[in-house]
């Protein structure tokens, strides 16, 4: 029997999980990704915040896969995808598949916003999070020699976006002022340093209960962050952020975590695409239209009678739907019935500092030491490698015993790099 050729866009949670899972010699399975390591974006904002380093949170995949030898790495970015010919077009080369998965996937959404999309900064990727921690540790080297005129602007941090991504990027950047820039530089005061975090909506974490809502605002607030809720900001030209209520403040460092959409390749019908930028698949993670593409993930939109809505772009959801299709996949191949997709929510939790967090599970919401415990666990079991995961945990053992980190470093690229950047980003039709 001829193997049956399996090709995955994206080594995200679902990608990743997909390929790991799909061991049969049947299977001839192509992994293709812009980079050549899983990123594991829950923890980026520690990273921005100089408490990991980012290749504790990055796993590079040919280390993954170097005893499967049915597994085949290509780093290229995807051009555009061929259904009537089964092809996959890349910059490196042409790919035939049978079935094609869409693990793409998804990237910040600045709803329209050009000039906000051209100076904020994202934290979507691991060399997002590393050009934001520049960002920040070069504010207070900057602040040293400013003139009082430039000063509020270097001092103040805005946050765009209250989830758990906004959330727990404001309460590490809190407890930094708190505990670690005063050490830094003891010829600086901090206390003009401000830290805001705006919001569209009435409350933060809105996805989470009420009690996980008011707990998180209240952590948040008395760690000294300004939260501005029912506030959408209408502009950002690098200096001043405006909101549609009126309000300005000018700043130099504005993060953008207040929407995201997904990637969806080139050659695919616009009609599938539906709220949020993710492909419609059915209950098996089929990309409705198509008879050989799937999709799982951020990317993929699924209702079912659990979720009319949809399921949350979360990692959980892509990890089950990785593993899920695996099993469906491997069904097939048996000639045994597949099964449909579901999910059950086993709860949403999000950390606002050192013992604090906020947990919902199905049937009750915790918050304080022991649901930050929870988070700590569970965030450290999802980590690819026991030796990262060890790393990991040691620095939040070192951290929460002297309060403080090593890692400040600011890493600049070089000339050579950035030539290097320059190259890669024009030979991959990057703009």
């Amino acid at each position: 029997m001829a193997k049956q050729r399996i090709v995955i866009l994206g080594a995200g949670f679902a990608g990743l999980q997909l390929a790991r899972r799909l061991k049969d010699d049947n299977f001839h399975v192509t992994l293709i990704d812009q980079y050549n390591f899983h990123q594991f974006q829950p923890l980026f904002y520690q990273v921005a915040t100089a408490r990991l380093e980012p290749s504790s949170l990055s796993f590079p995949l040919r280390k993954v896969f170097q005893k499967r030898n049915n597994v085949h790495v290509r780093i290229a970015k995807v051009l555009r995808v061929d259904t009537d010919n089964n092809e996959v077009v890349t910059t490196e080369s042409i790919i035939t598949y049978d079935k094609l998965v869409v693990a793409t996937g998804c990237t910040s959404n600045y709803f329209g916003n050009k000039s906000i999309e051209e100076h904020a900064f994202p934290m979507k990727s691991t060399t997002e999070a590393m050009a934001l921690r520049n960002r920040i540790l070069l504010n207070f080297e900057d602040a040293l020699t400013a003139d009082e005129d430039e000063l509020e602007a270097i001092m103040n941090v805005v946050i765009v976006g209250g989830g758990p991504t906004g959330v727990e990027l404001a309460g590490a950047l809190a407890e930094m002022k708190k505990n670690v820039l005063p050490k830094d530089y003891p010829d600086m005061d901090f206390s003009s340093l401000g830290i805001y975090l705006v919001e569209g909506m009435s409350n933060t974490l809105s996805a989470m209960s009420d009690a996980s809502k008011k707990k998180s605002q209240e952590y948040l607030e008395n760690l000294g962050v300004n939260v501005w809720l029912n506030t959408f900001v209408d502009n950002y030209d690098g200096e001043l952020v405006t909101t549609k209520d009126g309000r300005e403040l000018p700043t130099h460092t504005l993060i953008w975590a207040a929407g995201i959409k997904g990637n969806v390749p080139s050659g695919l019908d616009k009609a599938e695409v539906v709220r949020g930028g993710r492909l419609k698949v059915n209950e098996y993670n089929r990309v409705e239209g198509y008879e050989h593409v799937y999709a799982v993930g951020d990317i993929a939109y699924m209702e079912t009678p659990s979720w009319p809505n949809g399921h949350p772009q979360l990692g959980n959801v892509a990890v089950n739907q990785g593993k899920h299709l695996a099993k469906n996949f491997r069904r097939e191949l048996s000639t045994q019935s597949i099964q449909p997709f579901k999910y059950v929510n086993p709860g949403t939790m999000a950390t606002i500092g050192k013992r604090k967090a906020v947990v919902d599970l199905p049937t009750f919401s915790f918050q304080g030491f022991t649901a930050w415990l929870f988070w700590m666990f569970l965030h450290l079991m999802l980590i690819v490698s026991v030796k990262n995961r060890l790393f990991i945990f040691i620095n939040w053992a070192i951290s929460y015993v002297t309060n403080d980190t090593t890692l400040r470093l600011i890493l600049m690229p070089t000339r050579k790099q950035v030539e290097l950047n320059r190259k890669y980003q024009k030979d991959n039709g990057a703009t």
